[in-house]
């Protein structure tokens, strides 16, 4: 397997195969900022469980070139791309946080493909009818979301000596977050092999370029592109009660309107628990 593939409008994407080579694929889209080598269950979990997990960064991320303007159903042409590559007919998604969006809309593009799909910690979409988007929400979400919004070459225009302060020193990214987490989301960053998978996480994600964070965040509160009520693959949406980045709310919203939704809510949880959840997750993509 090379390590990237090619678009057919001749953009580079960076790939990163784990698990089991034989196994069932599940695609795994990483958070805003993040990248293909985000944190995972490990090797020998995948192994037990026959899986063969498909990361890949998107556009504008790590080693792969950036789509401007792009929106989130976007992620449908380089997820079939990625699964072409791979000689993959059916497949699993899950996407965490900034990805949870992009997995849904792989279940609602490409329903003869996607087995199932999780969205963990996600957003709904920000015209999302009934829901008040930014209740429950962190300030500076808030901040950053509406600034996006409203003015987005401000939004990128603060973004850019972020990202470069961030690559310098991935640490930056949790000390930033700090006063927003709960003491579980503490105690779960605060791991020794979590905190690194998330430093190697952000400054990969950083690498190249700040333009991933910006373009993702500008397509998640942009038009997505699809309905989510269109889905009919079956859905899990899970996500911590007490989350402050992605309130629970959003979930909700999601589970009212996809026919075949399971949704799963965890009391005492916030944003990083859904680490935590993972290989359950993967269990249940893996059960059809």
């Amino acid at each position: 397997m090379p390590d990237h593939v090619r678009t057919a409008d001749g953009r580079r994407l960076r790939v990163e195969v784990a698990g089991d080579p034989q196994g069932r694929p599940v695609f795994l889209l990483h958070g805003m900022p993040g990248s293909r080598v985000g944190p995972r269950p490990r090797s020998m979990f995948l192994y037990q469980r026959g899986a063969r997990l498909i990361s890949y960064d998107r556009p504008g991320y790590g080693g792969s070139d950036r789509r401007p303007g792009r929106r989130v159903a976007d992620v449908v042409q380089d997820v079939a791309v990625v699964a072409d590559s791979l000689e993959l007919e059916r497949f699993a998604v899950a996407g965490r946080s900034g990805g949870a969006p992009h997995a849904l809309a792989c279940a609602a593009l490409l329903p003869d493909r996607v087995t199932r799909a999780a969205a963990l910690v996600g957003l709904a979409p920000q015209d999302a009818q009934g829901l008040d988007w930014f209740e429950g929400m962190a300030p500076s979400n808030v901040t950053e979301f509406r600034t996006a919004v409203a003015d987005p070459e401000r939004f990128a225009a603060g973004i850019i000596p972020r990202s470069a302060r961030i690559r310098d020193n991935p640490a930056r990214l949790l000390e930033e977050l700090r006063d927003d987490l709960t003491a579980d989301d503490r105690l779960i960053v605060s791991d020794n092999t979590v905190r690194s998978m998330l430093m190697r996480n952000y400054r990969e994600a950083l690498r190249t370029s700040p333009h991933g964070w910006i373009d993702d965040a500008l397509a998640i509160t942009g038009p997505w592109g699809f309905d989510p009520s269109s889905i009919r693959v079956p859905v899990l949406l899970w996500h911590g009660a007490q989350d402050v980045f992605s309130p629970a709310s959003h979930s909700a919203w999601l589970a009212d309107r996809i026919p075949r939704a399971t949704a799963v809510l965890e009391t005492g949880a916030a944003h990083f628990a859904a680490l935590r959840a993972l290989p359950e997750v993967l269990n249940w993509l893996l059960a059809d």
